[in-house]
């Protein structure tokens, strides 16, 4: 079972690697940064909204990934894609105990890093800033640094 999910996630061929080093953030607070400040690592970029179950599913999934890797060569970025205030959304996060870094964006189809179908939507992007993968719907700890390791070894 574990095999077929390992396929199933991020089973969408990007063909030629899209840079993400030049993707503005702008986290709660108002605050802009670019992605490229993370360069160097792993990088799970994951676009959610507070009204979605699927994506409250996951999130302590990621919150485990992101405890486990994060200066250690990999983390998460969360990305909310609604029109939410400021408290509500520090108030869910809280709620959520998500304490990885999340940004917010206007709710869209499309970023800098492809198409997003659908939420959740998960992006991988490679130490060297280029997106390698992309999965709509929920993911796992597991599955990502299965990705992971398999990316590396080849």
């Amino acid at each position: 079972m574990k095999r077929f999910l390992l396929a199933i996630f991020f089973s969408i061929n990007l063909g030629t690697a899209v840079s993400a080093l030049d993707m503005p953030l702008t986290d709660v607070n108002g605050n802009k940064v670019n992605i490229s400040s993370y360069q160097g690592q792993w990088i799970v970029v994951n676009y959610w909204a507070t009204w979605c179950p699927p994506c409250i599913v996951e999130m302590p999934e990621l919150q485990a990934f992101h405890d486990e890797h994060s200066g250690k060569g990999a983390m998460v970025l969360g990305i909310n894609t609604e029109l939410i205030g400021k408290q509500q959304l520090q108030e869910f996060l809280e709620d959520y105990f998500i304490t990885y870094p999340i940004f917010v964006s206007k709710p869209t189809q499309e970023s800098e890093l492809g198409l997003i179908p659908g939420l959740p939507t998960t992006f991988l992007v490679n130490p060297a800033g280029k997106v390698v993968a992309r999965q709509v719907g929920p993911v796992t700890q597991a599955m990502i640094e299965q990705f992971i390791q398999k990316w590396q070894e080849e």
